[in-house]
């Protein structure tokens, strides 16, 4: 009598044994984890009313979900998974988990528009991620196309849309409440099309800073981190505005780039 299963034979090789695999490929992966780890906890924050720490947890999150890929880079140990990893973290860090935050401080208070709201919101980023991940393999497109984002970038909205929590935390006098619910609805609508707008949005990547002038760059980096861990809520609020004005110069300069390289692009077709 032959035995009762067979013995299960792992596809093609098995893949490489735990023991094979460097540390150094295992170090992007940890970021990406502690990542979700941090936005999850937002949320749980967030039921518990205990709003900064929350936010603080959301914005920690997008700052391990932005290295995590540098890392890899840097450390020469890029993989699929970890690709598939960070695709992952991305949903949850940057829709998510500031959805369900803002939502548990204010949203819910405008009822069905609230939660609607946060559901587009989680949607766009998703959307958004998705087209991102999409462009990045269109070899078509001109090399100064790529300087832009189409719609502003994932993580920009996450920062954007926790807006209404900055301004509660700055003392001034705004509370909580309805119709304070039903303005922050309509911003988080409006960032969620933001998202997945055909904007274009600077992205800064071929940026090159002269030697002479990189000490007075890195000052001033130093500057604005000092400012955001002694003064975060001031600074945070401050950022968002300056991102939501820098829009308009960013579609100018776009244009203005499409018409000296003499290509009659329309935003949608840029990656």
């Amino acid at each position: 009598m032959g035995a009762p299963f067979k013995k299960f034979e792992a596809h093609a090789s098995g893949g490489p044994r735990i023991r094979e695999i460097p540390m150094r490929m295992v170090l992007p992966n940890l970021v990406t984890v502690l990542a979700i780890c941090a936005g999850l906890s937002g949320i749980r924050f967030a039921f518990e009313n205990r709003f900064e720490i929350a936010v603080v947890m959301v914005l920690l999150a997008a700052f391990l979900d932005g290295i995590d890929g540098r890392l890899a880079r840097m450390l020469k140990a890029t993989s699929k998974f970890g690709a598939q990893m960070d695709s992952l973290a991305d949903i949850v860090n940057f829709g998510v988990a500031p959805a369900l935050v803002l939502y548990a401080f204010l949203l819910d208070r405008a009822g069905s528009p609230g939660w609607i709201a946060a559901l587009l919101f989680t949607i766009a980023c998703g959307m958004r991620l998705a087209r991102f991940n999409v462009l990045a393999d269109d070899t078509d497109q001109p090399a100064w196309q790529t300087e832009y984002f189409v719609g502003v970038p994932a993580p920009a909205g996450a920062v954007l849309v926790m807006l209404p929590l900055y301004l509660y935390f700055l003392r001034l006098g705004l509370e909580p409440s309805r119709p304070a619910a039903f303005i922050a609805t309509g911003f988080t609508v409006l960032v969620a099309f933001l998202l997945v707008s055909r904007l274009p949005v600077y992205s800064g990547k071929s940026v090159k800073v002269p030697g002479d002038r990189v000490l007075p760059v890195i000052l001033g980096v130093v500057l604005y981190i000092l400012l955001l861990m002694t003064y975060p809520w001031y600074t945070l609020t401050a950022s968002v505005a300056g991102y939501l004005l820098f829009l308009p110069f960013s579609v100018r300069a776009y244009s203005k780039r499409a018409m000296r390289e003499g290509e009659k692009v329309p935003p949608s077709d840029i990656g």
